[in-house]
């Protein structure tokens, strides 16, 4: 049985690099404990713990035990340290003056107690390594076997810094990408031997992919947005095109609108029963009709879904209300 864990600290979202480590335990793990290494005060954040839990449900990480939290078990690093005899190994701190265990020392620990066979983590984790070992083995411990994946870098080969432009799981999310296709990006990096930049503009090309992916419910609530509008997301680039795209339909501008026989002949097609709103537009295009105007009498806009999607999403008797007004 291949147990494996994922232990970040609470310091508020997932940094994308993070979350390729979440997603290889899972996908690699047998049964995943999610660990919360919060042992260090000055490194926790107010509410973090709960934006992690966030971040890993929405990306679809599911574990099969924890949260553990390290805060709760001080007394487990003192008995090692008490075991170990003193305070230090190897020149590094153990035990913080208040009492508090280290990184290195509550990581071990726990590895030993809870069984881990495998920690698959970053390749900044490497160094560790050795130090680990030596802990297992003045502790009677056996350690677990390590697996070292690549970072994810900036566009300039350089650490990716929280703040850079989709570095975390909460800035694609409020970009409007997709779960769905953040996880396909983490999936399709694998286990990285070496560092890999950040590929934004593929996270955004997978974000289409699995918007176009989606049936119709799903889309209307991943967007939040009614049902009967989602033919008109479907061109959509992310899902904050998508709502923008639903009130462009659900609400539409005032525009001044120049072309009576357009609308006419478009309320005259679109009123006979015909279904299709493709065969409509073609039809109005063929005998001269003014699409552009159509469209500002329809939604205010001159951009926007596609004409025959905006049909598609209103009622029948809402799209000739509209043409009707602005004749």
């Amino acid at each position: 049985m291949r147990r494996v864990r994922f232990a970040p600290s609470p310091t508020g979202t997932l940094h994308v690099g993070n979350a390729l480590t979440a997603v290889l335990n899972r996908r690699l793990g047998e049964q995943l404990l999610l660990r919360i290494d919060d042992t260090d005060p000055a490194r926790n954040v107010p509410g973090g713990e709960e934006a992690l839990l966030a971040d890993l449900d929405w990306l679809g990480v599911q574990w099969d035990e924890g949260p553990l939290r390290q805060s709760e078990r001080a007394d487990a690093y003192r008995a090692a340290a008490e075991q170990l005899g003193r305070d230090r190994f190897d020149g590094i701190t153990l035990l913080r003056a208040d009492g508090t265990a280290t990184y290195h020392l509550a990581s071990v620990v726990d590895d030993a107690e809870f069984e881990i066979t495998h920690v698959i983590r970053g390749n900044d984790h490497r160094p560790n390594e050795a130090l680990h070992r030596r802990l297992h083995e003045a502790l009677g411990t056996r350690p677990p076997e390590y697996v070292h994946h690549g970072l994810i870098l900036g566009p300039d080969g350089k650490k990716l810094s929280k703040r850079a432009e989709g570095a975390t799981v909460a800035s694609l999310r409020s970009e409007g990408i997709p779960a769905a296709a953040v996880r396909a990006y983490l999936e399709e990096l694998g286990l990285p031997k070496h560092d890999v930049h950040l590929d934004l503009a593929r996270i955004r090309r997978l974000a289409v992919d699995a918007i176009g992916a989606m049936q119709d419910a799903e889309l209307a609530n991943a967007a939040g947005v009614p049902a009967e509008v989602v033919p008109a997301l479907r061109g959509a680039r992310n899902l904050v095109e998508a709502r923008e795209y639903a009130r462009i339909v659900l609400e539409p501008d005032e525009a001044d609108v120049d072309a009576p026989e357009t609308m006419r002949r478009f309320a005259e097609l679109w009123s006979n029963g015909t279904s299709d709103p493709r065969e409509v537009l073609r039809e109005l295009k063929a005998v001269g009709g003014d699409l552009h105007a159509l469209r500002l009498a329809l939604t205010g806009r001159d951009r926007g879904p596609e004409l025959w999607a905006v049909l598609a999403a209103l009622p029948r008797e809402e799209a000739l209300r509209r043409a009707r007004a602005a004749l």
